[in-house]
């Protein structure tokens, strides 16, 4: 498996599209560890409203993972959107 490396490397805002998602997804509110308990328990009950949350919480993570695979063929944007389906699915 393939070591991820999580930085705080500006990221290329090549398209005004990928700007301001990337504006958007900053203005989201970071979670604890224990909020994230929280909202994984909520989600155990069916709370569709706490795996909104959780999803956005982490679109973040998703752009610092995508970031590391760029130049394999992939644009930055698609591996992104990528990433995001793969959180939704998780």
């Amino acid at each position: 498996m393939r070591q991820l490396k999580i930085s705080k490397q500006v990221t290329n805002r090549d398209t005004p599209s990928l700007d301001k998602y990337l504006t958007e997804i900053g203005k989201v509110k970071l979670i604890t560890a224990e909020e994230e308990v929280e909202l994984a328990q909520r989600i155990k009950q069916g709370d569709n409203d706490a795996l909104e949350a959780l999803c956005k919480a982490n679109l973040r993570f998703v752009v610092s993972v995508a970031k590391q695979y760029q130049g394999q063929g992939l644009s930055l944007p698609d591996l992104i959107s990528e990433g995001n389906l793969g959180l939704i699915k998780a």
